[in-house]
């Protein structure tokens, strides 16, 4: 019986295990979500409404314009220091060629060694597997429908991970832990070991906002009042585990807390030492935390120009935000001169916002307290 390792989080796995799955837990895979488009309809799926069923690419949080927008792709490569990247969807390969193009981009900028792997459904466009492999994809992640974890042979995908096997790509089996379906997914796992599939990946069920609605029609349950993952499915995962750890195959239980505390945290770490500024603080979540202001009455330029006139600022001290139309300061600097401020009917706040290129705010403190 092989050992059974425990991660972060409530991970757990046996070898061998994904090179992928090691660069995540470290923040180091860019996400590239190539199209929200899919032949599958999973009714588990927890792609956001504003990318489920949508043509849209984005590369972590930042928005491609379209496919040939592979500046931004590379750049926010190199703001997260990335050592690989993980292209998901939808289904990458409903757009084969635009996979094939970007991991053409990735590996030419990056060379070789940096790791690309992506997930599929396999239901369209298996034929299309060799195209990314010759470019240099390391590994592909087939998602089987449910219905067919029992008898894979039977499977519309057969074929597509027949193909895959052929290739120099390592092949793998990625799918979601469906409490009181520990049978079928020990069969699919049985079936993947005979199969010379290098290893699977067991993910916890978990709600969102686009499959919350069906998840609860069908009796799930969250587990906590803290988590988004369904009751009962990181209890079959280990059980499952537990009763194949002997087989060849290498089995990765990934928990709902994995991704969110460990992978995007690690993540978004790596981006913010990239782009914050002198006077930004980053904080250990990985978030940044920045004095602002702004005055409905005065331009920005004016406001910039009073603040290194009147209170002596340093221009290293300072930044004007032409985007959200602020201006950002050091926040001890900021929390001395708010009061003065506040006569001018100059508004002033501290903001805690994630690094990533949506800048998304998680929290507003005004000023002075």
């Amino acid at each position: 019986m092989k050992k059974i390792y425990s991660w972060l989080n409530e991970s757990i796995y046996t070898n061998p295990l994904s090179p992928a799955c090691k660069m995540c837990r470290k923040g180091s895979k860019m996400v590239v979500l190539i199209t929200g488009l899919c032949p599958a309809k999973c009714f588990y799926c927890p792609l956001s409404d504003k990318k489920l069923g949508k043509d849209r690419i984005f590369a972590n949080e930042w928005e491609l314009k379209n496919e040939n927008d592979t500046d931004k792709l590379i750049h926010e490569a190199e703001l997260i220091n990335a050592t690989g990247a993980g292209i998901t969807g939808g289904d990458p390969l409903n757009v084969w060629r635009r996979t094939k193009r970007f991991i053409l981009v990735l590996k030419q900028k990056f060379d070789s060694d940096f790791h690309i792997h992506l997930y599929t459904s396999g239901l369209k466009n298996g034929e299309h597997i060799k195209d990314l492999t010759s470019v240099g994809l390391d590994e592909i992640r087939f998602h089987p429908e449910p219905k067919y974890w029992i008898n894979m042979e039977s499977s519309p995908i057969i074929h597509s991970i027949n193909d895959a096997l052929k290739t120099s790509a390592d092949v793998a089996i990625e799918i979601p832990v469906i409490p009181n379906k520990d049978e079928e997914i020990i069969s699919l796992i049985k079936w993947a070991n005979n199969k010379g599939v290098k290893w699977l990946n067991l993910n916890e069920l978990e709600y969102s906002e686009t499959n919350a609605k069906i998840l609860k029609i069908k009796g799930f349950n969250v587990k906590d009042d803290i988590s988004a993952g369904v009751e009962g499915s990181q209890e079959s995962a280990y059980n499952i585990i537990k009763k194949l750890s002997d087989l060849d195959i290498g089995i990765h239980y990934c928990s709902s807390s994995f991704k969110d505390a460990t992978q995007l945290r690690n993540r978004i770490k790596r981006r913010a030492i990239s782009i914050a500024k002198g006077f930004e603080v980053i904080t250990k979540e990985g978030t940044i935390l920045k004095g602002i202001l702004y005055a409905k009455i005065f331009s920005l330029d004016f406001l910039c120009n009073l603040l290194k006139k009147e209170y002596n600022l340093d221009e290293s001290k300072i930044f004007i935000n032409k985007r959200k139309k602020r201006i950002e300061l050091d926040i001890i600097f900021l929390q001395k001169i708010a009061a003065d401020l506040k006569k001018k009917n100059i508004y002033c706040f501290i903001v805690e916002e994630y690094p990533t290129a949506d800048g998304l705010e998680v929290e507003r403190i005004p000023l002075p307290i």
